[in-house]
Formats: structure tokens, sequence, C-alpha cells
């Protein structure tokens, strides 16, 4: 089995060299770059890889396969992972990107960066997206629920919830990329699984994250905007789960813990997130089911 992720640097010393992985070499304003490596020294260290490392061990475990790790823009990079495979004399795989929701902006360039290195060595079934998986959404809200009712019972109230997911530029969806709608319905998914939050747009919203520093229009509503409906809705904590995320790491760690948080705090609002994935048995079950059915029945 082969996990493609998008790779994060451990240290903001290795920021630069990540996003020209990103680019592909083109210029990144100084602005920006700088931007990036402040967000990772808040954090202190990405922990993407360490929970991917975990995910895979629990995977194997469960499934008595070898599950390789690879990453597009670090290490270990695809290329690195692929020559592994084929020194291990691999020849074919299921390949599963920690991306449930399908968008050729993420999921299209692993498989297109995966295909390239297996070529015709290695046989690679790859799964497109999960998104509406039924272990993904019940590992959601496995992680939803008593954070829910924890919240709420400190407010003596029912606490809204934001799903959020990373936004993509405007003209992706335009083209017919399916990712927004995905997204959505995954929320909506875990959502049903709690039903004691409430309905749409009453005890839950769905917000896009993370929007780009490129210029273009990115999806929305953004999250900022979200916190300020719910604001002028009276309410005044809530509660963020990012389902478009599978583990932590700097979109999580930063852009909610502490860029929304701190959004906020300065409406006078209280904001609590879930925990994340990370070594969720109930998600490592989704992915051992998810490459058996890519696996099954094929010769």
């Amino acid at each position: 089995m082969l996990l493609l992720a998008h790779g994060s640097p451990e240290k903001a010393e290795d920021v630069p060299e990540f996003m020209r992985n990103i680019t592909s070499g083109r210029a990144i304003s100084p602005e920006t770059m700088k931007e990036v490596e402040h967000r990772y020294g808040l954090i202190g260290s990405s922990p993407l890889l360490k929970y991917t490392r975990a995910q895979a061990e629990g995977l194997e475990r469960l499934s008595g396969l070898p599950v390789y790790i690879g990453m597009r823009n670090w290490h270990p990079f695809i290329k690195a992972t692929i020559e592994q495979m084929l020194a291990d004399r691999v020849t074919r795989a299921a390949a599963i990107c920690l991306a449930p929701h399908n968008s050729r902006t993420s999921v299209g360039l692993y498989k297109k960066a995966a295909f390239a290195e297996a070529g015709d060595k290695i046989r690679l079934e790859f799964v497109e997206s999960w998104h509406d998986h039924p272990l993904l959404t019940l590992a959601f809200a496995e992680k939803l629920s008593p954070a829910w009712k924890q919240l709420s019972q400190r407010a003596r109230a029912k606490i809204p919830v934001i799903f959020t997911a990373h936004s993509v530029p405007k003209k992706t969806i335009e083209d017919g990329d399916p990712y927004e709608a995905q997204a959505k319905e995954t929320a909506a998914l875990v959502a049903a699984r709690v039903p004691e939050i409430g309905a749409a747009d009453g005890g839950w919203k769905f917000a896009f994250q993370s929007q780009g520093m490129s210029g273009g229009e990115w999806l929305g509503p953004t999250v900022e905007n979200t916190i300020l409906a719910l604001k002028a809705a009276g309410h005044g904590a809530l509660l963020v789960q990012p389902i478009g995320f599978v583990c932590d790491h700097v979109e999580v760690l930063y852009d909610i813990d502490i860029a929304f948080k701190d959004f906020a705090h300065e409406q006078g609002m209280s904001l609590e997130r879930t925990e994340s994935l990370n070594g969720s048995s109930t998600f490592v079950a989704a992915l051992a089911d998810l490459a058996r059915k890519a696996l099954g029945g094929k010769n």
C-alpha cells in the first residue's frame, strides 16, 4: 500500500526549500516566505510526517501488508518511495491520497507524480476519492461528539459547529472539479452522525479556510466571515472541525488554533477545535477497507 500526502517541513529553516518545491522553483515574494516561516516558527514543528507514519504503521498492523509513504513536496518524496518499493520488488499496490476530497489541485497532482515514477514497473490501484466512506465520517463524528457535548455543557447552550476544508481557486471548481461538492457532503454526513448539534445553517455551517496568498478568487465563505455571522446571530462560542484534513499540521495548528482563535477572541467569542484524526483506529480501518477494495478481485 502507498499513502500519498502533501508533505511538510518539520523545521522553520526548511520552509524556503519546501516553498520552492511547491512552486516548482517559481519566485516567491519575500513577504510570503517570511509569513510562512513565521507560522512554522509559532507552531514549533509540523507533526504531519509523525502522524502519517503512525497511520501507516496502524494500517500495516491491521492489514498485514507493507505500507509506504510518499510526499509530493517534502521528504520522503514520492520518487524515493517508489524507488524503495521497486527495490523491495513490489509490483502492485493500492495508492491512497490522504486527502479524501478529489481535486485536480491536490489528488490529481499526487496521482500524476506517483504514476510518473511507477511507470509500468508497479501497477497502482489508485483510489480517486473517499469523502463519503462510512468509517471516515464515523472517525470524524467520534471526535466531534464528545467535544461538542463538553463545550455545550460548559456554555449551557448548544454551540454552533463550523466544518472546514482547505480552499481552492474558484476557477478550479468552475472547470468542473468535484472538490467543493465532496467537502460539503462530508460535512453533512458527519453532522448527520451527531444529530444533536442541529441542522445546517442552524446548528452547523461550512466554511473554507487557508485561502491562498496568490491572486485570483478563492472559494468561500471564509472562516472569519462565518465567525462574524455567528456573532451577529448572538453566539458567544463555537467549535471548529476541519473535515478536510486527516491529521495535525500547519493549516490546523496555525490557521485554526492561532489565527482563527485570535480572530474570535477579538470579536469577544471563544473558539475551540475538535481533536484531529491523527492516530484514530476508526480512520485506519477506513484506509484498510479502501486498500482492500482497491486490491480485491483484480488480477
